[in-house]
């Protein structure tokens, strides 16, 4: 027989959290479910038009290198680098406890090759690159904002509008494509099917309806993530991966100058986006940033002092504060998964670890380690902001502020947790 536990701060995973009983006999509150996979280990693709700085953002983002040329389809295969996820929690408990190692949450970011117009029917890299995005999870949709003679457009003169458009377009006949082909195959089985058939020929008959309605939705125009779907329904369009129902983040690459001056006049490209997002999107979020100069300041990131001595410089220079867009951009990229964080916190090791939203302990526990979900015992909850105030667990402790939870527990984005589990070895 083992049994072990383990100190933890938490964020969530499960797909489905159980519901929540109510009193009085009252029907349950079914909690809404997420589009998208169920797993942890979610990807944010990067995707635009050809030359619009996806490749120059890449790198100032991962501080990596890929090739980012002035010629389309420069980028072909997809480059896939880990970012470190900002967390000011994260940074609190490494001070507090001095671990000797420390292990941030990461989110995986993929640039994917530029996409033109007609990629639905192969023009350009077309099903590799439709393929690429099929398998991200969310979607930072760039899009240029400057002037510069001296990079070419695949359009030949840069409309950002017309881009956004472009991408929507051809994301779209992907999903009116793509469904369809299922929806006649599924009418062929739910036509001819009486009471009989196999469980497979049975599940087609039944999720016949969702896909007609889904089918409905987008030769309307409308992305997939912009309806409102049951839990049932939401379960039937996961399974097919469409690309319209992955959450999405614009971003707009203007100037170094545009970008030091936003604070201090109306830029009318963003303007623009953002009166077309409102009207066609309502809800998504729009971040500008400058490639150029976050490039720039990628080229510091061995020497944070240098780098903020170049952002002093910059702010002295405009008047105003100028910071870095890329931890805002890595934050909501985070959120636009669904996705929290977990920390194990002790003077071995300070770590984080990412889960999905309205995960329940046992699940939470399970992302460490499988026998920690398959023994789960309890969870001893502190929240973190008792933990900052009081200072210290025996303090959270004596304030009635350490508390037990079992497995119907969901748990919060910022938990810190200690599991007790308990597995019993199967006898040979």
């Amino acid at each position: 027989m083992a049994s072990t536990s383990i100190r933890t701060l938490l964020g969530t995973r499960n797909f489905y959290a159980k519901p929540v009983s109510r009193k009085n006999g009252a029907a349950p509150e079914e909690k809404k479910a997420l589009l998208g996979r169920p797993s942890n280990n979610l990807k944010i693709g990067i995707l635009g038009v050809p030359n619009i700085g996806k490749s120059t953002f890449f790198n100032a983002l991962t501080n990596s290198s890929v090739p980012a040329e002035n010629f389309p389809f420069c980028t072909i295969d997809p480059s896939e680098a880990r970012v470190i996820v900002p967390d000011n929690r994260f940074a609190w408990l490494a001070d507090h406890y001095k671990p000797q190692k420390e292990t941030p949450a990461y989110l995986t970011v993929i640039d994917i090759a530029g996409l033109v117009r007609g990629a639905a029917q192969g023009e350009g890299l077309g099903n590799a690159f439709l393929s690429h995005v099929r398998s991200v999870d969310a979607l930072f949709h760039l899009c240029r904002g400057f002037d510069d003679p001296g990079v070419m457009h695949v359009d030949g003169s840069v409309d950002p509008i017309r881009d956004l458009e472009t991408i929507h377009y051809e994301l779209l006949l992907r999903d009116i494509d793509w469904l369809q082909k299922v929806h006649q195959e599924y009418k062929v089985v739910a036509s001819r099917l009486g009471a009989g058939g196999n469980a497979v020929e049975k599940k087609k008959k039944e999720d016949f309806p969702t896909i007609t309605k889904c089918l409905e939705w987008v030769e309307k125009g409308n992305d997939i993530r912009m309806g409102d779907w049951t839990n049932k329904e939401v379960e039937v369009i996961n399974q097919q991966y469409l690309l319209t129902a992955k959450p999405m983040i614009y971003l707009v690459n203007i100037s170094e100058h545009d970008y030091l001056h936003l604070s201090k006049e109306p830029n009318p490209t963003i303007q623009r986006i953002q009166a077309w997002i409102d009207e066609n999107h309502p809800g998504d979020l729009l971040i500008p940033f400058s490639g150029s100069f976050e490039n720039q300041l990628s080229l510091f990131n061995d020497t944070p002092e240098d780098k903020q001595m170049v952002l002093e410089d910059a702010s002295q220079q405009v008047g105003a504060t100028i910071v870095s867009a890329l931890p805002e951009i890595i934050v909501n990229g985070r959120e636009a998964l669904n996705l929290h964080q977990f920390f194990t916190a002790g003077p071995g090791e300070v770590r984080s670890w990412t889960t999905r939203k309205d995960t329940l302990a046992p699940q939470a526990a399970g992302v460490i380690h499988t026998d920690f979900e398959r023994g789960f015992i309890m969870a001893e909850v502190m929240k973190m902001d008792d933990l900052k105030q009081l200072g210290s667990e025996a303090a959270v402790k004596a304030a009635g502020k350490y508390y037990s939870k079992g497995k119907e527990y969901t748990v919060d984005d910022g938990d810190v947790i200690y599991f007790k589990f308990n597995v019993t070895n199967k006898k040979k």
